[in-house]
């Protein structure tokens, strides 16, 4: 009987997906996330011969979309883009996380790893991060700098830069990374720590000025920018990332098929291209990897949670 039954269900999965997909994006339309994603969605849907409808389900640092996700039917027409906010930084920030980033969702590969750029407006007098360090001790919480909202990875990034700087810049968050570029560009916030598709744009035609990239090196989309440890920030390193899940308890046969279609995807010539223009490095690995490395980063970044005392405000 057992056999039976796995034969007459073994079809429906072969002709997965026979419908539209819908793809939670806890993150607002425009930034970086949301672009990069998009772009992944589009190819997937070309592959899939199926519409995939990117949902943008914004707040409270990406839980709000992150929880939607958690609670949809683990049938693989929800994915979700998860990534450091949400999955690492959440559980340590946050005292009632409406979701369990291991237990809740089944990881299908990690999508982009990506620095974020330290950007500034124009009229904020400092044209390196040294330069801004030093503004900053002589003016003590007077430069304000915007992030995507409380307990997000650019919050936390910006808090650890004011931590091995040794500064005071003061949080302005934002329900999602662009509106706070928006106010960026109009000098009601002075710095910002963000991914750089969001801003690169903005960049090449001097509107914000770009001072560092948090990573460990120099990134080919804008190879004249140093990194903050280059700048005299020593041990300074923040390189987000984000990848797709589904639903926990979605059948493995679906997970391997959006697996080997992602990756397809993220090995794509066009795609591989238009990422490396934008300082995004596609990743593309197995299930396993992706479920190891988010369990890891969560233990690292309660670490770091822990010695600096930072909470969601």
């Amino acid at each position: 009987m057992a056999a039976a039954a796995f034969s007459l269900a073994a079809p429906v999965y072969a002709a997965y997906p026979d419908k539209p997909i819908r793809l939670i994006m806890p993150y607002p339309a425009g930034g970086s996330i949301d672009t990069a994603g998009r772009a992944v969605a589009q190819k997937l849907a070309d592959n899939f011969s199926q519409q995939i409808v990117v949902d943008n389900r914004t707040g409270a640092g990406g839980t709000i979309g992150t929880e939607t996700a958690a609670r949809s039917l683990p049938d693989g027409y929800t994915l979700v883009v998860g990534g450091t906010g949400t999955l690492a930084l959440s559980p340590h920030l946050q005292r009632k996380l409406p979701y369990d980033p291991v237990r809740d969702f089944a990881p299908v590969t990690m999508l982009i790893a990506s620095p974020y750029v330290i950007v500034v407006h124009p009229s904020v007098p400092a044209n390196s991060v040294r330069e801004l360090v030093a503004l900053a001790k002589a003016r003590p919480g007077q430069i304000n700098y915007a992030s995507g909202g409380a307990g997000s990875a650019p919050h936390f990034a910006a808090e650890m830069f004011n931590s091995a700087a040794g500064i005071k810049l003061t949080h302005v968050p934002y329900k999602g990374s662009t509106p706070g570029v928006i106010d960026l560009i109009g000098g009601q916030v002075q710095v910002m720590f963000t991914g750089i598709p969001s801003v690169l744009a903005y960049i090449k035609s001097n509107r914000v000025h770009a001072l560092a990239v948090t990573g460990s090196k120099r990134t080919a989309a804008l190879p004249e920018v140093s990194t903050v440890i280059e700048s005299g920030v020593p041990g300074y390193v923040v390189s987000p990332w984000f990848g797709l899940l589904v639903p926990a308890r979605t059948p493995p046969q679906v997970i391997a098929t959006l697996h080997r279609e992602t990756v397809k995807v993220l090995r794509s010539p066009a795609l591989l291209e238009r990422f490396a223009t934008e300082g995004v490095d596609p990743v593309g690995d197995t299930p396993e990897h992706f479920a190891a490395y988010i369990k890891e980063e969560i233990v690292k970044w309660g670490k770091v949670v822990t010695d600096t005392g930072m909470r969601a405000e």
